[in-house]
């Protein structure tokens, strides 16, 4: 899997096996994963048209899945808990009187699971967004047009994803953290200018870590000079262990580890990913051997 953001939408890119509760949703094999900014004053009456347009304009065949917000792309949360990746845009205001828009969620796993584990992680995320919209006293468990894809890669791993199986887990601990992050930068629009990133992290107990570009305290990680405009991988976990290796986690999984890799911190080839966006990483690799 790899994802990258143009002006108005999400692409998610990867060999799915998915399921949509969306526009011309249902479940099935399929190349790209969108979530989409419709434009002021656009009409719903052919959303499935609207999807299609912005598909092909990306050179993408008919092998997506898709939806639409009126959330702006630059309010979107992304959450990595270990194999699991979540995506969640929430167009929610929390001023009274309190306005209904979409809560669109994604969640990609890059291990494998069976149908039916795909059906119940939707059950799942739709249960743990209900608890966090009550959690922060809003009167809605959702709204009309909320909508979720889930999508896997990879060889199956996973026959079930209840609320408290290994993926179930990380999809509802992700939602339950995500959503209230989402409505309230779609809320203060003005105070979140850009993409949020969350990373579950286990040093020094479990919680969730904020990455922001702006005054990080850890700059410089890599080397003086560096570009941190992808500090959050786009191609995470690449399993490229020429760039990063495996290593046991704190309850014995194994992860993917790339902190020793600058690849996309290199200001030429950092340049060159916001230029080409849809760039593959073999495509980086060679730019930065043919240097």
């Amino acid at each position: 899997m790899r994802y990258y953001f143009d002006s108005d939408t999400l692409f998610i890119r990867g060999s799915f096996r998915a399921v949509s509760t969306g526009i011309s949703g249902g479940i099935r094999p399929v190349s790209t994963l969108l979530n989409h900014t419709v434009p002021a004053g656009w009409s719903d009456k052919e959303p499935e048209k609207e999807l299609e347009f912005k598909a092909a304009g990306a050179g993408i065949n008919r092998d997506f899945f898709g939806l639409l917000t009126s959330v702006p792309m630059q309010h979107c949360c992304v959450l990595q808990y270990d194999f699991i990746t979540v995506f969640i845009t929430a167009g929610v205001r929390i001023e009274p009187p309190v306005n209904a828009g979409t809560i669109n969620i994604i969640v990609c796993s890059s291990e494998g699971m069976e149908d039916a584990a795909l059906l119940e992680s939707v059950m799942v995320i739709t249960e743990a967004k209900v608890e966090a919209l009550q959690a922060m006293n809003l009167s809605l468990t959702g709204t009309p047009t909320d909508a979720v894809i889930v999508g896997c890669e990879g060889t199956i791993k996973h026959r079930h994803a209840g609320r408290f199986t290994e993926p179930g887990r990380r999809v509802r601990e992700s939602v339950l953290h995500g959503v209230p992050q989402a409505v309230r930068r779609h809320a203060a629009a003005d105070l979140s200018p850009g993409t949020s990133f969350f990373i579950f992290s286990r040093f020094k107990g479990e919680h969730w870590v904020e990455w922001s570009l702006k005054d990080c305290p850890y700059y410089p990680c890599h080397f003086p000079g560096q570009r941190c405009d992808f500090c959050y991988c786009p191609y995470y976990p690449c399993r490229d262990e020429k760039l990063g290796q495996w290593d046991e986690s704190s309850n014995g999984r194994k992860v993917w580890n790339c902190a020793r890799c600058t690849l996309l911190h290199e200001p030429e080839i950092a340049d060159y990913l916001k230029k080409f966006p849809e760039a593959s990483r073999t495509e980086l690799v060679c730019k930065r051997a043919a240097k």
